[in-house]
């Protein structure tokens, strides 16, 4: 990835056409991780979607927990991608046609406004996608609407207050977590969940969590890339400290003294199958 590309954005309505591609990589790479994979496999152990059920995806990006939410589903249940960005439907789409999902579909629409009647939902899934919303509470109250009674939710995602990144001077590791967290509409979306779930009137069974630990090799891939341009353009930090964090992080992982890593939560809830007392 060279320096000099836009700098990539994981926010929908932010994701040029020209980075879909780029995007595609990032989430790939991501998705091959052990940690990301632990996670999902809890929460989709957790969410037990059965045969015949209809379960959705807010925010799928790639289609691929669509693609797993449907091998759990059987040929008489459905799941349904929820995805902003023509380009990543379209990729989506692509994948599960080469898979042979028959049950399989994407379908434009966000976390705001989900294009599901109420109550018509026994599944949901979102990850990462909360810390990018400016009124999170509203997403989830758009999820506890199309859930039926007794249906389940899973909302995974990260609380940046708990990054870590290692060796680099602290202070500058520290102006570069705040720029990144200025940018964000709600960086710390992990400790939230619990709440914001109670709050739409679900009932919170379980919360997991994992840290998301990067590799060596991503000390020269696009995630550090982006966050040392980011704080450098924000002017958190100066040319000098970031040519030294780059230096430091890359010279780390050459001795295999590389730290980069943040928190994920995954909450779990259901609808209650009584109605709520006016």
């Amino acid at each position: 990835m060279a320096d000099s590309e836009q700098p990539l954005s994981f926010r929908a309505d932010r994701i040029e056409p020209s980075q879909v591609e780029r995007l595609a990589f990032v989430l790939d790479m991501q998705a091959q991780l052990p940690d990301v994979r632990r996670l999902r496999a809890w929460a989709l152990d957790a969410l037990s979607p059965a045969e015949g059920e209809r379960a959705v995806d807010v925010g799928s990006g790639t289609g691929s927990e669509v693609l797993a939410l449907a091998a759990r589903l059987g040929p008489t249940g459905e799941a349904i991608g929820v995805e902003p960005n023509a380009g990543l439907r379209d990729l989506a789409e692509q994948r599960a046609a080469e898979a042979a999902e028959p049950n399989v579909r994407f379908v434009e629409g966000d976390a705001y406004a989900l294009p599901f009647e109420d109550a018509s939902v026994d599944v949901v899934r979102c990850e990462r996608v909360l810390q990018h919303l400016e009124a999170p509470e509203r997403a989830v109250a758009e999820v506890a609407r199309v859930l039926k009674p007794g249906g389940r939710v899973c909302i995974i995602d990260s609380d940046w207050g708990t990054a870590i990144l290692h060796p680099a001077d602290p202070a500058v590791v520290r102006a570069a977590m705040e720029s990144m967290h200025a940018r964000l509409p709600n960086p710390f979306s992990g400790r939230l969940l619990r709440g914001q779930l109670s709050t739409a009137g679900l009932v919170v069974d379980d919360i997991g969590s994992q840290a998301l630990v990067q590799p060596l090799t991503a000390a020269e891939g696009p995630l550090v890339q982006m966050l040392a341009d980011r704080a450098l353009a924000d002017g958190a930090i100066d040319e000098d400290q970031h040519t030294q964090l780059l230096h430091d992080l890359r010279a780390g992982a050459a001795a295999g003294d590389f730290h980069m890593s943040v928190t994920m939560f995954a909450a779990l809830a259901h609808q209650s199958t009584h109605p709520p007392v006016e």
